[in-house]
């Protein structure tokens, strides 16, 4: 696997000025010395989104998002770090080393083409579904009432009867075996090139960045013979697991919650009809790695299937997937339609709406599948279904998420709380019983709410300090302050990174914590650069800095031998050893007052 140099990261970071990338995202004015604009992260009124040229990162205000200019691009574009380290290298015109395994490099080569073939195929078929021969496409379009805009977004396109693609690719200069890698054609055992999909409406499968990686078809005519959908057989570009349909449009929508539905007909019926934060999986089992990849996208997942056996079964398995992924997971109940499609036609999108924002959790739909299977006008039935239901609930272990749903189970099937909690402590407590005890973990980590601000602000300010007054602030700081003395997790991994570095200038400092990956760190770095310490003279502010953490150095050393002192089995001498120091540190204490 091919890792990338600090020295290439810092070429790539240095050629891509983050106020010209930024622009491209969003409107800055410049005020003072830095930039300002709405935040693209979350909704604003006023700006608080600011671009620092001097230091080269931009933090939020609002949101607290920042960093540099790669973790703009990662966040903006919801790609990896390395991901964007490759998008802005492409950007500046920069090569990047390759694998020098020659399968490695074989399969890279053919890669390379089988995107570039699809993207002509996309073009291809999206030209031809205005032709005239496309008459029977043309009419579908209607009858679905899609606009040129959809088809335009979504690529959407018409394979003719014949076996015009393969030619196409052919006039383009692509190999056959280039063609036959992507499915797009098949070789027949009279030596034939056959087109794979023909009279179909075309549907482009794309990566979030927008590359094609595949294709999916459906039947326009009435020959029940052959199958309504057929898609593209994985292959070295496309793997159906690891893939959304419509997730490029949708990440753009910028909502926190995303719409799950089966078809693509469906997720484009309802972008349509001004509902785009929707996506389709590519068949109708969720997969872990597609939970992976909408998890990075949002927080609330709603699935809309089907509502036949197969698809419930397969909302069931996408809930405990989404779940596990720590996705707020829910289901939109729809009645009078059989999917999203239907139903967005037939009632509208605000009425789609609704029932989106009424959608119910894994626990209600887990019940409202049991309810399906027992009648609860018969006592046992009954009996039976609170049984179930009390295994349901004892999973649950937020105890007021459990009691919300005791009291609503309660009042819908009309059986007292008390029964149901009567069955869930005792289902709890079997549970238990049989699960292994195991010793707990224990996290040393202060967290950052339980320190102070004052403790925080002073921290900020000696981070402050070593970037930007390096040469009258390093030796005094290293000196006098410890990575012991620091508190907040982000400022012990900086100041232990800028120790290592071993540098002797400042803007050494900026390249040696840009190479620091973890996000949470580049926002805290970004809002340390960012913020005004009204520092009028460095000198003494260092000084100041360094005489408090002396004296806290001093002070929690007192308390100690304080706490010392009550050792009922030290001997005499001990005793006057800790005594005198004690006595020393009380004295040094009070001329620091």
């Amino acid at each position: 696997m091919i890792t990338y140099s600090d020295e290439l990261k810092e070429e790539i970071r240095l050629a891509n000025d983050i106020v010209d990338v930024i622009s491209q995202y969003v409107t800055l004015k410049r005020s003072g010395r830095n930039f300002f604009g709405l935040c693209p992260f979350h909704k604003e009124k006023s700006p608080s989104f600011s671009v620092s040229p001097d230091r080269q990162y931009y933090h939020c205000f609002g949101c607290h998002k920042g960093g540099d200019v790669f973790n703009f691009v990662s966040e903006i574009e919801k790609i990896s770090f390395k991901e964007s380290l490759e998008f802005l290298a492409e950007r500046a015109r920069i090569p990047l080393p390759v694998d020098e395994n020659p399968t490695f490099q074989k399969n890279q080569y053919l890669k390379d083409k089988m995107y570039k073939i699809n993207a002509e195929a996309t073009i291809f078929y999206h030209e031809r579904l205005y032709k005239p021969l496309a008459k029977i496409a043309q009419n579908y379009i209607k009858q679905r009432k899609m606009d040129n805009h959809t088809l335009t977004s979504f690529k959407i396109g018409y394979s003719g009867e014949h076996h015009e693609l393969y030619q196409h690719l052919k006039t383009q200069g692509f190999k056959d075996e280039e063609i036959l890698a992507t499915g797009l054609v098949h070789k027949n055992d009279r030596g034939e090139y056959i087109d794979r999909f023909r009279k179909r409406l075309m549907f482009p499968i794309m990566e979030v960045n927008g590359k094609v990686v595949a294709f999916g078809g459906r039947r326009l005519d009435d020959n029940e013979k052959t199958a309504k959908y057929i898609n593209s057989n994985e292959n070295l570009v496309y793997s159906k697991k690891k893939h959304l349909f419509g997730l490029n449009l949708a990440k753009q929508a910028n909502e926190k919650k995303m719409i799950l539905v089966e078809g693509y007909m469906d997720a484009v019926s309802l972008y349509q009809r001004g509902i785009h934060n929707v996506v389709a999986s590519l068949g109708t089992a969720l997969t872990e790695e597609q939970g992976r990849l909408l998890r990075k996208y949002c927080e609330q997942v709603i699935l809309s299937y089907d509502s036949d056996g197969a698809g419930q079964e397969a909302i069931l398995r996408g809930l405990s997937i989404l779940e596990n992924q720590g996705c707020d997971a829910r289901v939109l109940q729809m009645e009078g339609a059989k999917d999203p499609d239907e139903y967005v036609l037939k009632y509208g999108s605000g009425r789609f709406q609704l029932l989106v924002d009424q959608a119910i959790s894994l626990v209600e739909f887990k019940i409202k599948m049991l309810k399906n299977k027992y009648q609860l006008e018969n006592a046992k039935d009954k009996i039976r279904f609170l049984k179930e239901i009390t295994k349901i609930l004892s999973d649950v272990e937020n105890k007021i998420e459990r009691e919300i749903y005791i009291d609503k189970i309660a009042k819908q099937y009309h059986i007292s709380k008390e029964a149901i909690y009567a069955e869930v402590n005792k289902t709890s407590y079997h549970s238990a019983s049989n699960k292994v005890l195991t010793k707990p973990i224990i996290n040393h980590k202060v967290p950052k709410e339980e320190i102070s601000e004052a403790v925080v602000k002073r921290e900020n300010m000696v981070i402050y300090l070593l970037i930007n007054h390096f040469k009258e602030a390093y030796e005094k700081i290293v000196t006098n302050i410890t990575i012991e003395d620091l508190q907040v997790r982000e400022n012990k991994v900086i100041f232990e990174k800028i120790l290592e570095s071993s540098a002797e200038e400042s803007e050494k400092i900026i390249q040696c914590i840009a190479n620091i990956e973890d996000a949470e760190i580049q926002s805290h770095i970004s809002e340390i650069l960012v913020t005004d310490y009204e520092i009028n003279s460095v000198e003494k502010c260092i000084e100041d800095i360094i005489i408090i953490y002396n004296k806290d150095r001093l002070s929690r050393r007192k308390l100690e031998i304080i706490q010392e002192l009550k050792n009922e089995t030290l001997t005499p001498e001990e005793i006057t050893k800790l005594e005198e120091e004690l006595n020393r540190i009380i004295i040094e204490l009070a001329k620091g007052k």
